[in-house]
């Protein structure tokens, strides 16, 4: 699979899952022992857990659009940076509604097997800045960092 080809298959991935809902049709880009990680989530994700976290997210937040900034590919390795826009407009993994529009960053390190299959995706949301625009209280980095 070229590289061309593997940034399409992500690129497919986010619309698909994130932008239209299309759950059953993403979940056909994953391999068999497909894993997701992410800053927000406890634990990593296996297919069917990624898909209901997604449906959870796009059900508090249906005008939710995944805009990619940046999608470059290495190895078997894809890297995105996108931008969340969207409205929660009910709870959701335990933050609070809101009447703001959202814009949250992240960076997506994806890891393809040797058929393209998704086989990771592993993620990183601006979480300071998502708490920050909910009004929600929020530490300076130093202050996370010290002991």
């Amino acid at each position: 699979m070229s590289l061309d080809d593997m940034k399409r298959t992500v690129r497919q991935h986010i619309d698909l899952s994130w932008n239209k809902g299309r759950l059953a049709l993403a979940e056909r880009l994953h391999s068999k022992d497909f894993l997701y990680k992410s800053s927000f989530m406890g634990r990593p994700l296996n297919g069917s857990d990624y898909c209901a976290m997604v449906e959870e997210i796009r059900s508090a937040m249906p005008d939710l659009e995944v805009v990619i900034e940046e999608c470059l590919a290495e190895g078997n390795k894809v890297v995105t940076w996108s931008t969340l826009i969207g409205t929660l407009e009910k709870s959701a993994l335990g933050y609070p509604a809101s009447d703001r529009v959202l814009s949250i960053s992240a960076m997506a390190f994806w890891t393809l097997n040797s058929v393209g299959e998704i086989q990771e995706i592993c993620t990183m949301f601006d979480m300071e800045s998502f708490r920050s625009q909910l009004g929600l209280e929020t530490r300076p980095f130093a202050e996370k960092a010290l002991p």
